[in-house]
């Protein structure tokens, strides 16, 4: 390799470190709440590239707090205890031996290893999950038909209330959260929560700078099929009506929408299975995901 095309390379690396100061001295002692799944926590380099990222985020004085899903690994598990799932209108039903083993797979075993790679890259990380510190309180879900009548979905919740008391003393001693959607309801029953909906009510509770919600599409699209950098609710609201925002990505909008309402300053719909979407993300001017703001 020539001198001249060594100099060129590191030129490039500078201007890169150059157009990111700015953006490190904007978020410096913000939080950001990052529901980490998908892809991007099954495909091994990109989860290590993941625990790579939060480790950097934390080194340049961001506040990284990770929530994390995990239905592969859970669903994989009751397959070889031979506990069969039973669905209700294409809803899964979590049963008192479902949720057993979901919060084993993710306290036990997801949460772990999300970080043990943290920690090993660098970091500080420290496993919890909404039972810890009565951190979450739960509330069972009950779904109704179009004709009124309920479905009883047996031990899946949605968060009541969030004492985040725990997460910021943590933030405070240099410690990154990362956290099972796991909790108890007042009932003393264990729930299984949607780690989207989970990772929302937490960032809320923090009044997060940003809520990045890393997911196996490239954002929100218009119907030609380019990506919308930046949404307004009103925009949210049209995108809606006329069908562009529909499937799988509506519960995504509305949890985005929500934590908004909440307190969080901007949430972020983001390709998870991009290398280092989350540092583009943040330290760029165009980003790299949907930012959906009030």
């Amino acid at each position: 390799m020539s001198v001249k095309s060594d100099q060129s390379k590191l030129q490039r690396k500078a201007a890169i470190l150059v157009e990111a100061l700015p953006y490190m001295k904007k978020y410096n002692g913000e939080t950001f709440v990052i529901k980490y799944g998908g892809n991007a926590m099954i495909d091994e380099s990109l989860s290590q590239q993941f625990a790579e990222d939060i480790t950097l985020l934390k080194q340049v004085g961001i506040n990284p707090v990770v929530v994390h899903g995990g239905g592969p690994q859970i669903g994989t598990m009751l397959k070889k205890l031979d506990i069969e799932s039973e669905f209700i209108d294409g809803l899964r039903v979590t049963s008192k031996d479902a949720v057993s083993v979901a919060e084993m797979v993710l306290c036990g075993g997801v949460n772990k290893n999300i970080v043990a790679d943290i920690n090993a890259k660098g970091g500080c990380a420290i496993g919890l999950s909404g039972k810890d510190s009565s951190l979450v309180t739960a509330e069972k879900i009950i779904r109704k038909r179009a004709d009124g009548s309920e479905v009883d979905l047996g031990f899946v919740g949605t968060p009541k209330a969030v004492d985040a008391t725990f997460i910021e003393q943590s933030i405070a001693n240099g410690i990154i959260p990362v956290i099972a959607p796991i909790a108890m309801g007042e009932d003393g029953q264990t729930y299984n929560i949607n780690a989207d909906t989970m990772a929302g009510a937490i960032a809320g509770a923090l009044n997060a700078r940003r809520f990045i919600l890393l997911t196996d599409v490239s954002g929100v699209m218009n119907k030609a099929g380019e990506i919308l950098t930046e949404l307004s609710f009103s925009d949210v609201d049209t995108l809606i009506k006329d069908g562009t925002i529909t499937g799988g990505m509506l519960p995504k909008v509305e949890t985005c929408v929500n934590a908004v309402k909440a307190g969080v300053n901007g949430a972020v719909i983001l390709d998870g299975r991009v290398l280092h979407a989350i540092l583009l993300e943040i330290f760029t001017e165009r980003g790299a995901g949907t930012l959906i703001r009030e």
